[in-house]
């Protein structure tokens, strides 16, 4: 059986774990919320550190929040001296953070690939997941039976970095995109449509995108429970741009919908799905 430890078993973790476990797959998980560990019965193990939900395991994925918790994962992991280990590291982060784990860790004997993913919580949830690998072929493949148990689709894409690349040029377009899918629902229904109705016809039309259809039943229903919460988006909005801006590349439209996010923040909805966006130009309507 394979053993696959999980450091941060927050909304994206969490699903992945169940998923992992449903696939027949022994998981020690690890957060810093002990109520999360609810996501591992009842099969699962809870460990006590992420250097604990290490030991054992074939190989470790971390999905984790900012950079001050990829630090101590790194620092956990190798006080348990856990040569030879594989860890796909999930998260969205800048890809120098990313570069310092990796180097911290092959000192430990450990490998470390950048492994973002494409996807909400709520596709996590049914394995409708991307995995933008890069890193080591050897250790890439050594991992490919526990991407298969949680995610839809693996793409390689080689040399350390090029995965967090790929899911920035991703984000980006997730961001125009949800933004966009505000606009046309919040004009939609100020113009009298029905707001399910405009979901289902723009769906089946030319103005569809995969956004779209996740992000616009929240519009038009207005639960907006986060599968993604605005605080954390944020921090992958300032990724972008400062990715962007190191390459000289102009980035007009994702620009424009920077404020957008930031008046959703500022308006208390940081806990909320990106979809409350819709709130904003709502609010922002004369009508």
């Amino acid at each position: 059986m394979t053993t696959v430890g999980i450091v941060g078993l927050g909304i994206m973790g969490g699903a992945i774990a169940r998923n992992l476990l449903a696939a027949g797959m022994q998981v020690r998980g690890y957060d810093v919320d002990a109520s999360r560990f609810e996501v591992l019965k009842p099969n699962g193990v809870a460990a006590t550190s992420a250097g604990a939900a290490a030991q054992g395991a074939d190989v470790v994925l971390s999905s984790l929040p900012s950079i001050k918790a990829l630090g101590e994962t790194v620092t956990s992991l190798l006080a348990v001296k856990a040569s030879g280990l594989v860890v796909a590291e999930l998260s969205t982060l800048p890809i120098d953070a990313k570069e310092k784990a990796r180097a911290a860790l092959a000192g430990g004997g450990i490998t470390l690939l950048d492994c973002p993913l494409s996807g909400t919580g709520a596709q996590a949830v049914t394995r409708d997941l991307a995995v933008y690998a890069s890193g080591e072929r050897a250790a890439y493949d050594r991992a490919g039976p526990v991407f298969r148990g949680f995610a839809r689709v693996t793409h390689y894409l080689g040399g350390f970095g090029n995965g967090s690349k790929m899911k920035f040029i991703a984000n980006l377009l997730v961001a125009v995109h949800n933004v966009a899918s505000a606009e046309a629902m919040v004009l939609g229904t100020k113009a009298g449509l029905d707001p399910d109705t405009i979901v289902k016809v723009i769906a089946s039309g030319a103005g569809n995108s995969r956004v779209f259809e996740l992000r616009a039943p929240l519009m038009a229903s207005g639960d907006y429970a986060p599968t993604m919460k605005i605080d954390i988006w944020q921090k992958d909005m300032a990724i972008i741009a400062d990715f962007a801006k190191a390459l000289g590349v102009p980035i007009p439209t994702f620009a424009a919908s920077a404020p957008i996010y930031d008046a959703a923040q500022a308006a208390g909805f940081g806990g909320e799905d990106t979809a409350a966006v819709a709130k904003v130009l709502a609010a922002q309507s004369k009508k």
